[in-house]
């Protein structure tokens, strides 16, 4: 007996799922201007590159926990920022 391909699903984003993620993109890169720089850095090296957190703290001489403490700080300030703006829309 043959087996019978089977019909793989298509994971990939629909139309609306890449508008979505542009606005989001873009909301995102528009906060982060105004965040103060050393935040921005440590999340746009473990967020957006993917660096791990040791990766992030050899990268910019500085020690886990700071890097820990950065990136907690730079996703509240980002939080409320984001809750401001979803609440004037």
């Amino acid at each position: 007996m043959i087996p019978l391909p089977r019909e793989i699903a298509d994971w990939s984003p629909n139309p609306e799922q890449l508008y979505n993620q542009s606005e989001l993109r873009e909301i995102l890169s528009r906060r982060f201007r105004v965040c103060l720089p050393g935040f921005r850095t440590v999340f746009v090296l473990r967020d957006v590159e993917g660096l791990s957190t040791e990766e992030t703290a050899a990268a910019l001489d500085l020690s886990v926990p700071a890097v820990k403490s950065r990136l907690l700080r730079a996703a509240l300030a980002t939080r409320e920022r984001l809750g401001r703006l979803l609440s004037e829309t």
